[in-house]
């Protein structure tokens, strides 16, 4: 891995602890989860990152793909010397999490997953939109292409309806640091990956699949996939949820993400 992942972590639990690592998605940059780090950091130790591409992580070079979301995950893990953590992702932070699990089950001690990719499939409706996001900030600029991503993304439909209710100003604020390397990366969304068929099937740690209810057809049908071969994963639509009901609805979000954490605990 070229350059350096900014992480954080918050060892306010102590050691021993479980560790959970919490993984945003495209556009987007650790504070998407900043809302749960204190409930969280009560039972775990916290691993915040910046995807490359994202955030403080904004001059790592790519690819952009799921294979290199996980590659990096795996680097900040070992640099910080976890070696089994719960990983929670949104979108494609999701699928890059699903990606390492698989790659190292034992590093997976559970998956929270929302809004899921499955690895190795195109979302047709998802990327033809990132392809004219992406033509986009080539042709316009980084700043045409995020008022796109915006104004159009179908994920942020319930956002944009509900601007106050779901904390609209505060999640494009997020949207308007992302400098957009990854949009200029033609294969983010298409990329080919091998089958990981297989390995999904032979995933045994306990994964929980979160939906809003609003979301896209497209990302509510992967989520069912996914549930259908991993063969301990619960799916789950969240009351109220859109495209990123983790931001959106945290108060419905949480007792979910804190039910399931609570099992593993109990395990």
């Amino acid at each position: 891995m070229d350059g350096v992942i900014w992480h954080r972590a918050e060892t306010r639990a102590g050691d021993g602890a479980p560790w959970i690592v919490l993984v945003h998605g495209i556009s987007q940059d650790h504070t998407i989860f900043e809302p749960y780090v204190d409930r969280l950091a009560g039972r775990h130790n916290v691993l915040l990152l910046d995807l490359p591409g994202h955030g403080r992580s904004a001059a790592v070079p790519g690819a952009f793909g799921m294979s290199e979301f996980a590659d990096a995950i795996a680097a900040v893990l070992e640099e910080v010397g976890i070696d089994r953590a719960t990983m929670w992702g949104t979108h494609l932070g999701a699928a890059a999490a699903l990606v390492l699990a698989c790659r190292t089950p034992a590093r997976a001690a559970g998956l929270i997953l929302e809004g899921p990719v499955y690895p190795g499939r195109t979302p047709p409706e998802t990327a033809a939109f990132v392809a004219r996001v992406a033509a986009c900030a080539r042709t316009h600029g980084i700043a045409a292409a995020r008022d796109l991503w915006w104004e159009e993304g179908a994920w942020f439909d319930l956002c944009r309806e509900n601007p106050v209710a779901c904390r609209a100003a505060g999640h494009r604020t997020i949207i308007d640091r992302f400098e957009g390397a990854p949009w200029l990366d033609a294969g983010l969304v298409s990329r080919p990956m091998p089958d990981i068929g297989p390995a999904l099937a032979a995933l045994d740690c306990p994964v929980l699949i979160l939906n809003g209810e609003h979301d896209m057809a497209e990302f509510k049908s992967m989520a069912g996939d996914l549930a259908a071969i991993l063969p301990n994963a619960t799916c789950t639509s969240v009351p109220g949820g859109g495209g990123f009901p983790l931001w959106e609805v945290p108060e419905t979000v949480w007792p979910m993400v804190d039910g399931f954490l609570s099992e593993q605990s109990q395990t």
